[in-house]
């Protein structure tokens, strides 16, 4: 264990398979997160001593600096998908990468890894885009050779994505739905990693657009979500003009509460990104590039979706029961 791997937000959906990837691989790993007691279940993906996690805020440059020390390669996994007090797209997604990046430069780490998002865009409507692609061009300032992953939405245990639709399915007849058209390329968690691990290790560097070998409407993956977990729904395609209503509800509700409800239904900048298609684009490098074979959803998704069906783990022996009668 000649070698240590600080990975910013290692203990979050991306950064904990990263984690366990790079404890395999025999490196120590450093797992900078906001509240190092909630993530003491990353210590087990390695030997006694080999991952610990440890305290970093990314607002500061001391902290970042303290966690790096050291480090032969960096890990950017820190995300958010909706501004929070004083986490917003900009301090986190743009000034944070680029102080991670900036410290990386100055203390000679050799690689770095940074986590993006399809659709980042400068010239976008929406800030969670803008913030991306703002973050991106700060890292290659200081870092050139790193690897810059854009992966569209990612799928698997604890996924916001089938997760969430799930278990709106299971509240009643109607699962309503916006941006039903917008199409979409979920990529499984573990090929994301096992991309990130290449760039770790010197093997990748640049750009690459992460996407899974299928491409279907949200209202297809909606459907095929829910004969995953054996319910049937009727799916409501509320226009947009319906969420910029609930979006704006939401939000004044959360500054009247000043905060003490956060806003976790739809927001404005989200519903901007449902408008644009969430896939890779035609002339981007990707999977095929690094020699990986992605999964599909349908290969994953029954694994852990399965606590949603109507009788969770049983709705299997009652599917043989009904086999065995037929």
């Amino acid at each position: 264990m000649s070698k240590l791997v600080t990975i910013f937000g290692g203990s979050g959906f991306v950064g904990r398979h990263i984690a366990r990837r790079m404890a395999k691989e025999g490196w120590l790993v450093r797992v900078a997160v906001r509240r190092p007691n909630e993530a003491m279940f990353v210590k087990p993906y390695g030997a006694v001593g080999q991952v610990e996690p440890v305290f970093c805020n990314i607002r500061d440059d001391a902290s970042v600096q303290a966690v790096m020390q050291g480090s032969d390669a960096v890990v950017n996994c820190v995300g958010i998908l909706a501004d929070r007090g004083k986490n917003t797209f900009e301090a986190v997604q743009n000034e944070g990468a680029e102080r991670i990046a900036r410290i990386a430069a100055a203390e000679g780490v050799a690689t770095m890894v940074h986590l993006s998002a399809l659709g980042a865009s400068e010239e976008s409507k929406s800030k969670y885009a803008r913030s991306k692609a703002q973050g991106e061009a700060a890292v290659l300032q200081h870092m050139p050779n790193a690897m810059i992953l854009r992966p569209s939405v990612i799928f698997g245990q604890d996924d916001e994505f089938f997760n969430r639709f799930a278990s709106m399915a299971r509240l009643g007849p109607f699962l309503p739905i916006m941006g039903g058209e917008t199409k979409f390329q979920p990529v499984y968690v573990d090929d994301v990693a096992q991309a990130a691990v290449m760039g770790i290790m010197g093997e990748a560097s640049g750009l690459f657009e992460l996407g899974g070998p299928e491409v279907k409407s949200l209202r297809g993956w909606i459907d095929e979500m829910l004969t995953v977990i054996h319910r049937r729904k009727i799916v409501i395609n509320l226009p947009f003009f319906v969420g910029r209503l609930m979006a704006f509800g939401f939000g004044l509700l959360q500054k009247l509460t000043l905060g003490l409800w956060h806003n976790s239904v739809i927001t404005s900048d989200q519903l901007i990104l449902l408008r644009s298609d969430n896939v890779v684009s035609d002339a981007a490098k990707g999977f095929e590039a690094l020699g990986i074979r992605p999964l599909a959803p349908e290969a994953i998704m029954a694994d852990y979706l399965w606590r949603f069906r109507p009788s969770g783990q049983y709705d299997a022996i009652k599917d043989s029961a009904r086999n065995l009668k037929m």
